[in-house]
């Protein structure tokens, strides 16, 4: 084994760049070899041999001894070895140049980055402030035991999984559900550890904690579906057993009825699968800088190759197919002065740093041109609204229950116009005046105006939409409907989304994820495919992901459905091509009209129209 692991760090001879410059020159040799530019004590082929045909043979050793796993290189070998033998330099270091040139591409393609797992663990909680009698005691989140009482202050990230015993306060729960609107909570709900605190303090009981809590429940999900993802293989590497026992008898038949060695390594020479290898890489590299024109960081170099295959896509809702953030759609005045009352609105929001209140100002903003004016004795009531004087008047805004609670009653008639937009999703901010109803302001996530025309192109290429949401089932059922989308589950956490995606593999369909926040990681490394929003999309999610939409426009979705399967099109005729070329070649050296010399200059051949073939899929575009 001590000789294996030798062999293995000789291969390990410095990355990619290292090997770009032996291929360089091993290029450059060969053409000072075959057109003899200048004189050299030896063949300037050797170059190429020694630089690019050694790796190959000492991978082949590596593979037969310790797996006997025979694969193209080891047919390589035997025609580069025959070849050096009976002095056909040249030949050897053609056939090794053209090889590791495959073998350079195919690298490039399946290059992996993955940080997704190490920022999920920077999210884990480090410590929590434990509450014993009239003490508190910060602690390592991993010391807290269930039924431990925890001190969760504003801005806080919660340890561990629990309950709220005393408190009002909105969490931030992106982390679980992708919904970028904290959610109320108070005594007796739920909250989960790696989820934000955001404005109240609140007592809290430990219920889950250690390796049961939510945040680590992430973890081990993300690493678990990965693991059958399949790599990227070679159909020359799928094929290579019988390759080579079809060129061995081949040339070993040809050698003893003809007598002649030159024709058997000839044999050999042909037989070396060079456009073969070059047919999958070149194409994938080629659709690959295609997507990059189109927005679209392939980051997986088989990714392509699985979503020509894919039959469904399943979408996050938030940031996806919406912009993800909260607009203001209506105003409704009891009075009529609908204008005052958004003013009004916009002033007591003024000094808010809750997620709806900020989009009333900025909505604001954008649909008057005016700055709000600044209030006075400005208040935040967590998990309620906002109150505050503006022009000397006292202005409410916040939910119903705020409403209830200061006895500000809400006619039926307004409880009815309401009613109506929360069954659409939409979310309702109450305004009171002077203790007296004064109207509300309606908010919901907006669809991009690109949506519906992607998917309606999506449905002409037969890829069935699915909504995987952490919304509410008013609101996923209210998108789905504009946008035609027929199959939805709303309510959706990271092992929800895992068990559909999961279960449409059961039935053998191939599915697309495409998501942006952290909750969507696991189902995005499930997925055969998985997609993410890379400008608005979490640092998690983008990891998670074999392909990122940098630019986030959705439009070209269908761009790069048509496009993975144009490139398995290319790869057929590729492949169709070189076999062709291939089994002619071989029927001119058993005949002995092909020396290996020319038969290296065949493959060149080949391979040159395999990549002018892959290089036109840069310029293809999807045809409307």
């Amino acid at each position: 084994m001590k000789l294996i692991e030798k062999l293995e760090q000789l291969l390990d001879f410095g990355g990619i760049k290292r090997e770009i410059a032996f291929l360089v020159l091993s290029g450059l040799a060969l053409l000072v070899s075959i057109f003899h530019l200048f004189p050299l004590p030896f063949d300037a082929a050797w170059i190429a041999i020694i630089l690019c045909g050694i790796p190959i043979i000492l991978e082949a050793v590596i593979g037969l001894i310790t797996a006997f796993d025979i694969k193209a290189d080891v047919l390589v070998s035997l025609a580069l070895l025959a070849s050096v033998f009976i002095g056909e330099d040249f030949a050897a270091g053609e056939v090794a140049f053209i090889m590791q040139l495959g073998g350079l591409l195919e690298e490039l393609t399946v290059a992996r980055a993955r940080a997704g797992i190490e920022k999920l663990v920077h999210l884990t909680p480090r410590t929590a402030r434990v509450v014993t009698g009239e003490t508190e005691q910060i602690l390592p989140a991993e010391a807290v035991k269930i039924g431990d009482m925890l001190r969760v202050l504003p801005g806080e990230t919660i340890p561990v999984d629990g309950v709220i015993l005393s408190g009002q306060t909105s969490i931030n729960q992106a982390v679980m559900t992708g919904e970028s609107l904290p959610v109320d909570k108070s005594e007796g709900d739920a909250v989960f550890s790696g989820t934000v605190n955001q404005f109240g303090a609140f007592l809290m009981r430990a219920v889950k904690v250690g390796e049961d809590s939510s945040i680590q429940r992430m973890i081990r999900l993300v690493q678990s579906a990965d693991a059958g993802k399949a790599k990227i293989v070679g159909l020359a590497d799928r094929w290579a057993t019988w390759i080579v026992v079809i060129a061995l008898t081949a040339s070993v038949l040809t050698w003893l009825i003809s007598g002649e060695i030159i024709r058997a390594v000839t044999i050999l020479v042909v037989f070396c699968p060079c456009a073969l290898v070059l047919a999958t890489p070149t194409a994938i590299m080629a659709a690959i800088g295609n997507a990059t024109k189109h927005g679209f960081l392939v980051r997986e170099g088989d990714a392509l190759e699985r979503l020509a295959k894919v039959s469904k896509i399943s979408f996050d809702k938030t940031g996806t197919l919406t912009f993800g953030t909260p607009e203001v759609i209506a105003v409704k005045s009891v009075s009529g002065a609908d204008t005052v009352l958004y003013a009004l609105a916009a002033a007591a929001e003024s000094l808010s740093e809750h997620p709806l209140g900020k989009a009333v100002v900025r909505c604001y903003k954008n649909d008057t041109g005016h700055v709000p004016e600044t209030a006075d004795d400005f208040q935040m009531v967590p998990g309620q609204g906002v109150c505050a004087k503006v022009q000397q008047r006292s202005v409410l805004a916040g939910s119903a229950n705020m409403m209830t609670q200061r006895q500000i009653s809400i006619p039926e008639d307004i409880k009815k116009e309401t009613k109506q937009y929360l069954s659409q999703g939409c979310t309702i901010i109450y305004m009171a005046v002077d203790s007296s109803l004064a109207g509300y302001l309606v908010l919901s996530d907006t669809i991009r105006p690109e949506t519906a025309p992607m998917l309606r192109h999506l449905h002409e290429l037969h890829v069935q939409p699915v909504l995987l949401t952490g919304d509410n089932e008013n609101a996923a059922a209210a998108i789905a409907g504009q946008l035609d989308i027929r199959e939805v589950h709303a309510g959706c956490h990271p092992e929800d989304k895992l068990r559909w995606i999961d279960s449409y593999q059961q039935k053998q369909e191939s599915v697309c994820m495409i998501g942006d926040g952290i909750n969507d990681a696991p189902a995005l490394k499930k997925a055969d495919v998985g997609i993410a929003m890379g400008g608005i999309g979490s640092d998690i999610a983008v990891d998670a992901a074999d392909i990122a939409l940098v630019d986030d426009e959705v439009k070209e979705l269908p761009h790069l459905f048509a496009l993975s399967r144009q490139m398995m099109t290319t790869i057929k005729l590729n492949l169709t091509f070189s076999m062709s070329l291939n089994f002619i070649a071989i029927i001119l050296a058993i005949t002995g009209i092909l020396n290996p010399v020319v038969g290296a200059l065949v493959h060149n051949a080949g391979s040159v129209l395999v990549i002018v073939n892959s290089a036109l899929l840069l310029k293809w575009k999807i045809k409307n």
